[in-house]
């Protein structure tokens, strides 16, 4: 009898996980702008959902006078550790709101600053030892993200299956928000036209 409770909840478990099977796909096609790269698409907050960040700290490394990635979508509470690998000094500060106006200092290559983006927030990440360096960290409510590749193509894997607000940003152009409902399996296809 025992055994026999342990093999139902192993499958009641297995059923829960498997209904995670959902992706949103599509492609992002820009208007006044050479190419829909660096956008995020993501899921917008999802009413009684809280979503633990991971344990392990993001990183975006300062590297050639470059922020590498140039932007870089986080769940609410993420570590983000900003590294310097180059031969001068580097600094990372924010002037947003969102962040408290962070300001890391100034390192040398090899070491790293962390910073932790504890609300939802679109910043703007920028050295002020290097005034043309600017990259930009989105934290968002939900794990359900992507940042589109230098031809507009995304993915966004495993969404439960639902009905959701999907939203588009992008440093210069913008997208209406739209409603998508994701299946218990298989994709749902969802285009977007961002322009100025």
């Amino acid at each position: 009898m025992k055994n026999y409770i342990i093999i139902i909840l192993l499958l009641s478990c297995f059923v829960r996980f498997a209904a995670f099977g959902g992706d949103i796909v599509g492609k992002i096609k820009a208007k006044g702008a050479p190419n829909a790269g660096n956008t995020v698409i993501y899921i917008d907050k999802i009413e009684g959902k809280t979503f633990k960040p991971p344990a392990k700290a993001l990183l975006m490394d300062q590297k050639d006078l470059t922020f590498y990635p140039h932007v870089l979508p986080v769940l609410v509470g993420t570590k983000v550790e900003f590294l310097n690998s180059d031969n001068v000094l580097h600094n990372v500060f924010s002037p947003d709101e969102c962040t408290g106006k962070f300001n890391l200092g100034s390192w040398p290559k090899g070491q790293k600053r962390n910073f932790t983006f504890n609300k939802p927030c679109v910043a703007v990440m920028l050295c002020n030892v290097h005034p043309e360096m600017e990259a930009w960290v989105l934290a968002v409510e939900t794990p359900y993200y992507t940042v589109t590749d230098k031809n507009g193509n995304y993915t966004i894997n495993d969404v439960p299956a639902g009905t959701y607000t999907l939203r588009v940003w992008n440093e210069k152009l913008k997208a209406d928000n739209v409603k998508v409902t994701v299946p218990d399996k298989g994709n749902v296809t969802q285009d977007f036209l961002i322009k100025k």
